[in-house]
């Protein structure tokens, strides 16, 4: 119904958001991703959802598109409500969210308030296929085609670690140490931190 607001922020918390459109005011739900990025601003656009319950119309508003686009796929899961999809945007930033889902993380979802295992390993059935066909941020992308990650990866599943476990472990330590170069480095660390 409501595609987007753009207009002047009249009371800004880390969960509600007042927009002042044209002398109309809009309460909306907000992420702390999204308050973070509209905290210092006095007017801009949200990209909003509107859900309608029984007992309330409820206005979720997003910085970007992205957000938003996560948003209405986490609620599509079962078991997966707005608070709880809110939630998970406020604790960890999209591209978390979705590289964990893509990736297998289970432990990294099972961290957030109010997920649990079983809620974890659903999001990730009912979602990994759908936002792999997404684009992942730059720098994981990148890191997916590098060669010295490929090697990194083949060499711990060829010790018998799992295929996500690995993954996980060579993304640490690429993010820990951008400055890697050597697939016997990469390696030995990876092994430290499973």
């Amino acid at each position: 119904m409501f595609a987007y607001l753009d207009g002047k922020f009249v009371l800004k918390n880390p969960s509600v958001v007042h927009v002042d459109v044209n002398g109309v005011g809009y309460e909306v739900q907000i992420s702390l991703n999204t308050y973070s990025r509209i905290q210092h601003l006095d007017r801009g656009v949200l990209h909003t959802c509107l859900l309608i319950r029984e007992d309330a119309h409820l206005l979720y508003g997003f910085f970007d598109k992205t957000e938003k686009e996560l948003f209405l796929n986490l609620i599509s899961v079962s078991g997966i409500g707005a608070t709880t999809a809110r939630m998970m945007l406020s604790y960890m930033k999209p591209e978390e969210i979705t590289r964990s889902i893509v990736l297998g993380d289970f432990h990294g979802l099972e961290k957030i308030k109010g997920i649990g295992k079983k809620t974890a390993e659903r999001l990730v059935l009912e979602l990994k296929d759908k936002l792999s066909k997404q684009p992942l941020d730059s720098n994981i992308s990148a890191m997916k085609n590098n060669t010295l990650h490929t090697d990194a990866l083949n060499a711990l599943m060829a010790l018998g670690i799992a295929r996500n476990t690995a993954d996980q472990a060579i993304q640490r330590v690429s993010q820990s140490d951008p400055s890697l170069t050597s697939l016997e480095d990469v390696i030995k660390k990876a092994l430290k931190t499973l």
